[in-house]
């Protein structure tokens, strides 16, 4: 494999040729993420992706604060992320029914009510075209390379040569000295790491569309409900029941709208399964568990929204993986969706793809040599696995929060009446986690580095039924001990 460093520029921070031949494998956030922060640790990436070409398709996802830190060293993307966020954004939230709960505020202002730094949000909701396409730029003016067309349907590992590799459908071969899988749930890298994580179904799915602001001059009334905050700032609108939730973003260019409900069979996991507005509007109303139904101007977004727009997806729950590399030689890593899938609710999927990324570019580095990859692999998983179990717990206990919001409660107390913040921090550096694993110190226990989950959190092994067994029960979900404030 070449080297990706003549003729670019250099990026802030960047470091000398480590000799390390890395291959990707997807081109999510995960997997663009890894090349530009591998690119920028010296190491010579390849990017593989089954696809013609990128997808940008896509509608809206929370962004965290601690995704966003690497940007300090790509002004490019800095000043990108910049132009493409939500500035100015607004809050209000409704019932189900469309009765207003709590009033238009600016997010700093509900920050700051839920004790939180109003000038350091947690992060924002960010458009997922926008987002990629700012990547995807980065990934071209480097110069990286991203070969098309490229279905891997096996990974291999050779430890005789040190060496890990892919194979594609039509029989080529791609080795480096270390294989990032970063093609989501279900890749085929799991014959090596380990096996499939079992998926359950939630029982629940997402109606979720996005389309041109422009539609909405088809009906005056839902124009004006869905309106722009005075004309000029964006706004998001929660509408919470028993049972359902769903959310819209109004920006200059487009609208957003998100139904959790009940599944009723027909949906799929994945983004390209739509539904029509008649197929929403004859179960809306079943996937709130009371007598009111859902509020008649959100139908009537419905009913405005053009055909083959809305994506019923299906929600599966998985838990936590514990392997993530080949454990012959750990040169074949999964990251994001492919190590570990979240629920929307935990707000964190993006986020901890790509911290992920940054977090392995690094052990890679730190690690100094392709001889050292084995244990530069371990040691970030030694550094993440806690912090994005933690995360997955907590979409579930967000799920639980907005599909059965207390509006007793809430009315007094506004934070009642949203999804927890990721209470996860930012995310310290991952050095000392090798010296760490040798020392055979468990993370949660580790004194010498600083914690990158709730502060006084002691991981107990979970899963799934666990958690359904409670809520059957009528018990909240528990997210362990520690400050998840």
């Amino acid at each position: 494999m070449g080297s990706t460093h003549s003729n670019v520029p250099k990026p802030v921070g960047s470091y000398p040729d480590s000799g390390i031949d890395v291959l990707i494998v997807g081109t999510g956030l995960a997997g663009l993420t890894a090349a530009i922060e591998c690119h920028r640790k010296g190491h010579r990436v390849q990017v593989l992706e089954r696809h013609t070409e990128i997808s940008t398709m896509g509608d809206m996802y929370f962004m965290g604060l601690s995704g966003t830190k690497f940007f300090k060293h790509w002004p490019e993307m800095a000043q990108e992320y910049d132009e493409i966020s939500l500035h100015n954004c607004w809050m209000e939230t409704f019932k189900h029914d469309g009765t207003r709960m709590i009033p238009v505020l600016k997010v700093a202002e509900r920050l700051n009510e839920a004790g939180l730094d109003p000038n350091t949000p947690p992060g924002a909701f960010q458009m997922r075209p926008l987002v990629y396409k700012m990547f995807v730029n980065q990934v071209t003016r480097l110069g990286i390379k991203i070969e098309f067309g490229k279905r891997v349907v096996r990974y291999f590992e050779d430890a005789a040569r040190s060496k890990a590799g892919v194979e594609t459908d039509n029989g080529e071969k791609f080795e480096a000295d270390v294989v990032i899988a970063a093609d989501g749930v279900g890749s085929k890298s799991q014959e090596v790491v380990g096996g499939q994580v079992r998926a359950a179904s939630s029982g629940r799915a997402m109606w979720r569309a996005v389309f041109p602001v422009e539609v909405l001059d088809k009906n005056p009334e839902v124009k004006e409900f869905f309106k722009l905050k005075d004309g000029k700032d964006p706004i998001v609108r929660t509408f919470l029941g028993p049972g359902s939730y769903g959310l819209t973003l109004t920006r200059h260019d487009v609208i957003v709208w998100i139904v959790n409900h009940d599944a009723t069979g027909d949906e799929r996991e994945s983004w390209n399964h739509t539904v029509e507005a008649e197929d929403v509007l004859e179960k809306i109303d079943d996937s709130v568990h009371c007598a009111e139904g859902w509020a008649p101007i959100f139908k009537d977004l419905v009913r405005v929204t053009p055909p083959r727009t809305i994506v019923n997806f299906e929600l599966f729950w998985r838990n936590p993986q514990v392997s993530w590399c080949s454990p012959a030689t750990a040169r074949i890593i999964q990251i994001g969706d492919s190590a570990h899938s979240y629920m929307p609710s935990s707000g964190n999927g993006a986020t901890q793809a790509i911290e992920d990324a940054v977090s392995l570019a690094s052990c890679l580095q730190l690690g100094g040599n392709r001889d050292k990859v084995p244990d530069a692999v371990r040691a970030h998983i030694y550094f993440r696995f806690l912090r994005t179990a933690c995360a997955q717990k907590l979409g579930f206990a967000n799920a639980e929060r907005l599909q059965d919001t207390d509006w007793a409660k809430a009315k007094l107390d506004p934070p009642q009446g949203a999804a927890e913040a990721p209470a996860l921090g930012l995310g310290p550096r991952p050095g000392g986690a090798v010296e760490a694993i040798r020392k055979g110190v468990p993370m949660d226990e580790n004194k010498e580095i600083p914690p990158n989950y709730p502060p006084g959190y002691k991981y107990v092994p979970w899963n799934i039924d666990e958690i359904m067994r409670g809520l059957d029960a009528g018990k909240s979900v528990d997210l362990g001990a520690g400050d998840w404030d």
